[in-house]
């Protein structure tokens, strides 16, 4: 009896005499695309259907196409594995039926570290195991400015610590300068709401994809905003159920293969009047049911905020800025909804009018400090206006808040320390410490002013005679400066480890300082925590 292996390959070798070839190989997790002529008639976006289905003998994955104007269909295929891989397609027209063909998969390059997703229950890795320590950033319109105004945000995220970045998919009520509209539109038709809801402007999305893999090649993940309520003068935040279904479909299907996309549904859903928490229920389920590549989503609450429970909620996105004003508010959402928390707004620095961005850069800072020790992570934003430019947070350009470079030395902090994350170690007592137990230590003591620290740290990890060697780091002034010596634990009760010899660390008695405690080995290098991966 033939094996069911055997009738695979001679399978995929019976494709092979009658199919396409592609001569040129694509790396693991980058993008294969497949370009075909079909029917241009009528209107495509609605009256043809397209998708292809990939295997290579282990994984099979059905994954929809899209018209890209002009008689051209196009589908994308982001692959999980090296090795022969071959596709056919399906479609309701016979042209585009049927068509098969095989490519080779090759190991990813240097810096592809494939799509990031959730790792021990409330942090993040890339696909191929490498920690990701989101530091993000907003930039809303960033793609409605002038050409020249949009390199200049790339030039200054190539400069920035920022490895994620927010923005909208659908243009705002605010234009560039008050006077410049966007050059480009998502739908066919004519500013303000002369729409043809029923076709896309496939120029508007390619742009978006330019700037999608500029972004990928700097590293930065691409927090795509699929609804906001902010389009009042376009009418996108009244478009009806099925527009909202293609779009949300379209959007997937073009941007899908792009390994540095991430998912959010809406930003500030709440304040979007003409849908019902149903509807984002159903959107949210959408967009999970509709990736096969099984992107990260969220959604951004105004005032209320959604129940991130909800099976296809992959990582809770926060607008809060009261819960990282101290160390310990910003744990309480791990507890509540056992997901990666990820504060994207908790106010801008900025010299706004408006309280929301108006933060020092000090605070900024703080914030971000104040939510690491939680286990949680803290976006920036940058809001300060300018007579020759626009904000940040709006409309990219360039930066303007000194919180840049101190998060760029938290970013470094948090890619130099556990590759698991840091966690609360004793998060009803001790709310300023973090880390791994037994082996790493972040404390941070936010706005006290300490001049002096008793070594002691909690039990969990820690027996007598460990060693320890401890920095102080000062984070406005972005110094790290070693303790002379090292320290040995002793126990002091049934809950904390001291210094054999009493020991204290000496500090500057300004805010904004922390302490990095690392265990040592006989060699005197860091001790490595290691945890099974989820």
């Amino acid at each position: 009896m033939i094996s069911l292996r055997l009738l695979f390959l001679f399978g995929l070798t019976a494709v092979g005499l009658c199919a396409a070839s592609t001569d040129k190989p694509v790396q693991k997790w980058d993008i294969f695309e497949l370009e075909l002529k079909g029917p241009a008639e009528g209107n495509p976006f609605i009256d043809v259907r397209i998708s292809a289905v990939f295997t290579n003998g282990a994984t099979t994955l059905e994954v929809p196409g899209f018209y890209d104007g002009d008689g051209v269909y196009r589908v994308r295929l982001m692959p999980t594995a090296t090795g022969a891989w071959r596709y056919e397609t399906k479609s309701n027209r016979w042209e585009l039926t049927g068509q098969t063909g095989l490519f080779t998969v090759i190991p990813a390059a240097k810096g592809n570290h494939g799509p990031v997703r959730v790792r021990d229950t409330f942090h993040f890795a890339y696909a191929d195991g490498t920690a990701f320590k989101p530091i993000g950033t907003t930039i809303y319109n960033w793609l409605d400015t002038p050409e020249e105004v949009q390199e200049q945000t790339l030039k200054s995220l190539a400069a920035a610590p920022f490895n994620k970045a927010r923005m909208l998919l659908l243009p705002q009520t605010d234009s560039y300068r008050k006077k410049i509209a966007p050059s480009r539109w998502p739908f066919a038709g004519a500013p303000p709401r002369a729409w043809d809801f029923t076709r896309f402007n496939p120029e508007y999305f390619r742009h978006y994809e330019q700037r999608l893999a500029q972004l990928r090649d700097l590293g930065i993940e691409a927090d795509l905003i699929l609804f906001n309520p902010y389009g009042k003068p376009w009418g996108f935040d009244t478009m009806d159920a099925a527009t909202d279904e293609r779009y949300v479909r379209y959007v997937l299907a073009r941007f899908g293969a792009y390994r540095n996309v991430w998912w959010s549904v809406a930003n500030e859903f709440d304040f979007l009047r003409t849908k019902t928490m149903a509807d984002w229920d159903r959107y949210g389920q959408l967009v999970q049911q509709a990736d096969p590549f099984n992107h990260l989503r969220s959604i951004h609450n105004g005032a209320l905020i959604y129940d991130h429970n909800k099976p296809w909620v992959t990582h809770v996105s926060m607008q809060n800025g009261a819960a990282v004003e101290e160390s310990g508010r910003a744990e309480m959402y791990r507890g509540v909804y056992t997901k990666p928390i990820v504060y994207d707004e908790v106010k801008y620095e900025g010299d706004s009018a408006f309280r929301w961005g108006n933060l020092s850069g000090q605070e900024m800072v703080h914030r971000c400090w104040a939510g690491t020790v939680a286990g949680t992570y803290v976006g920036h934003g940058d809001y300060f206006y300018r007579d020759d430019t626009d904000t940040w947070t709006s409309f990219g350009g360039a930066l303007q808040g000194q919180s840049g470079p101190r998060l760029a030395l938290l970013r470094k902090i948090l890619e130099d320390g556990p590759d698991h994350g840091i966690d609360p170690i004793d998060k009803w007592q001790d709310p300023r410490t973090a880390g791994q137990p037994g082996t790493y230590y972040l404390v941070y003591f936010g706005r006290e002013t300490p001049t002096t620290w008793p070594f002691q740290i909690y039990k969990n990890g820690v027996a007598d005679g460990q060693r320890y060697k401890v920095e102080v780091i000062d984070t406005w002034a972005m110094a790290v400066t070693p303790v002379e010596g090292e320290f040995v634990t002793k126990k002091k009760d049934g809950y904390h480890f001291i210094d054999a010899q009493g020991r204290s660390v000496a500090m500057p008695g300004r805010p904004g300082i922390a302490l990095r405690i690392q265990r040592i080995g006989a060699d005197g290098k860091p001790v490595k925590v290691s945890l099974p991966i989820d």
